[in-house]
């Protein structure tokens, strides 16, 4: 135990030293910092729980070091039992009500934050939008008819109340600085809120597994000024949808410029430039039926948008002559 007792000083030592990078909020053991109210109740819970966790692992780890210490062989043969410790009624009754108690503070805190983690301040006008998960990405329906893929965008300080569902599998919007997940789930409608304190940009991921490429179903919230938020969703949104739908829809499988990714490299697949052609193939996807298939991802497009799509890709996708995967 002595010779060891320097390797097990210098590995506490180690941790201590990490201690700080763990517990930093960029993907370590705490989450991001909050930038809406009801994450800022997530996090208190959070870190109430981790507090009591923190706390029993070094009471349990400390002890164990010391009865091995304690209660060590000493030279002892290994066929000799030692001391016998027989129960202590006071200790037994602590370590069964000490957990009772350490539970029914953790609920009384959960039952007490969730008000302000589920209701949304009260708002004359709250700015709804509409979020729909499709395999893979995510759609975004404002109260004027612009839509926007991948990225939605919000004026600071806006209660924004989100109707979320899903046309196909089950999704999970989940933007961790706004607030906890909710389940886009075919059938059904769900709602959550967030209400962003300060401009910034926040990332977030599908966190329910809907398919064999969810990994790059990424979302992000932008907020910013009314003026700009006005701005997007009256013109940019309109003007920009053809190049959204392909960087947050096609793009997903077969890359930035076509040329192949989980998908195969459609860059010089006549098909592009066939408006006919592409209607089919996204309004009817290729060989569902397999595992992995490329869906029908233009299911329920209006036909503005395919004509954005179309315009888009023929203009800055379709390379003729280009090796093509089909």
């Amino acid at each position: 135990m002595r010779r060891k007792l320097p390797s097990l000083v210098l590995a506490v030592l180690l941790a201590l030293a990490t201690a700080r990078v763990a517990g930093a909020a960029n993907g370590g053991f705490t989450p991001v910092a909050p930038a809406s109210p009801n994450a800022v109740h997530i996090q208190h819970v959070y870190y109430l729980v981790l507090g009591f966790t923190a706390a029993i692992f070094v009471l349990v780890e400390s002890l164990l070091v010391v009865f091995v210490w304690k209660y060590r062989g000493r030279g002892r043969a290994r066929a000799v039992e030692g001391a016998q410790i027989h129960g202590h009624t006071r200790l037994e009754l602590m370590w069964t009500a000490g957990p009772v108690l350490i539970l029914a503070i953790i609920a009384a805190f959960v039952f007490y934050q969730l008000p302000n983690i589920d209701s949304a301040p009260a708002a004359t006008d709250p700015l709804q939008i509409t979020i729909e998960g499709h395999q893979y990405y995510w759609q975004f329906d404002y109260p004027n008819g612009a839509r926007s893929i991948g990225t939605l965008h919000v004026p600071v300080g806006a209660v924004v109340d989100l109707t979320v569902k899903s046309p196909d599998v089950l999704h999970s919007w989940w933007i961790p600085a706004l607030g906890g997940k909710i389940q886009a789930i075919p059938g059904r409608i769900n709602h959550t809120w967030f209400q962003a304190k300060r401009p910034g940009n926040w990332e977030g991921q599908c966190a329910q597994l809907c398919g064999v490429f969810h990994a790059s179903m990424r979302a992000a919230v932008q907020a910013e000024s009314q003026q700009a938020y006005r701005h997007y969703i009256d013109t940019v949104a309109h003007e920009t949808i053809g190049g959204q739908i392909w960087n947050g829809v096609c793009a997903t499988c077969h890359g930035n410029l076509g040329r192949g990714g989980y998908g195969p490299d459609i860059s010089g697949s006549p098909l592009l430039a066939s408006r006919s052609s592409l209607r089919g193939i996204v309004h009817t996807g290729v060989d569902t039926s397999r595992p992995g298939a490329m869906p029908p991802v233009a299911r329920l497009w209006t036909k503005a948008e395919f004509d954005a799509l179309a315009a888009y890709v023929k203009k800055h996708i379709y390379k003729p002559g280009a090796t093509s995967g089909g």
